[in-house]
């Protein structure tokens, strides 16, 4: 059990049998009337996010989530599958449960796979990934670094704004909380 006074960022909780990790959280303590906590929280299986208030003291379950770290090897139509460095294990995860990591799951990328009760419910990737311009606009001479930003599509498919000096073929640091360009590599 754990109070809603200590719910902090990445906990995972168990509320009316689903799982649940918190993405914020706030104390709130008003002149009057007693103490609550407003959390936005994240259904671990479903990628959704809610607010919920909690009264101040009020006791959830907590989720104990494992996390392995995996290697994603290919897909068929809408199953992943990843494999354990350590026991060569494979495992199959659906398309639903890995939601917009997809974006910038590449073959051979290692990521956390997260399980509950030894079932996989999702993953995690790492926070920034390097990956590979296929298609954008070219660069112009006189194209600055300030002048403004153009769309890019990434080797998974991700379209994410780059600056104008950036070019097909260059590889590009992005992250995969926000999907933003961070830099060429």
């Amino acid at each position: 059990m754990v109070s809603t006074n200590d719910l902090r960022t990445g906990v995972t909780v168990e509320i009316d049998g689903d799982v649940y990790m918190v993405v914020d959280f706030q104390h709130v303590k008003p002149g009057k009337g007693a103490a609550f906590v407003r959390t936005k929280i994240k259904n671990i299986k479903t990628g959704q996010v809610f607010e919920r208030t909690f009264r101040a003291g009020e006791k959830l379950n907590r989720a104990i989530i494992e996390r392995k770290t995996m290697q994603y090897l290919y897909s068929e139509s809408d199953i992943f599958y990843f494999m354990d460095t350590q026991t060569y294990e494979q495992i199959p995860i659906n398309k639903d449960q890995i939601g917009d990591s997809i974006m910038y799951l590449k073959e051979n990328m290692e990521v956390m796979v997260m399980f509950y009760e030894s079932i996989s419910i999702g993953i995690e990737l790492p926070t920034f990934v390097e990956l590979k311009i296929t298609h954008t606009e070219p660069g112009f001479k006189g194209d600055t670094a300030t002048g403004g930003s153009k769309p890019a599509t990434l080797e998974t498919g991700a379209i994410v704004q780059v600056p104008l000096f950036v070019n097909i073929d260059d590889v590009v640091r992005v992250d995969t909380r926000t999907g933003e360009y961070l830099s060429r590599v």
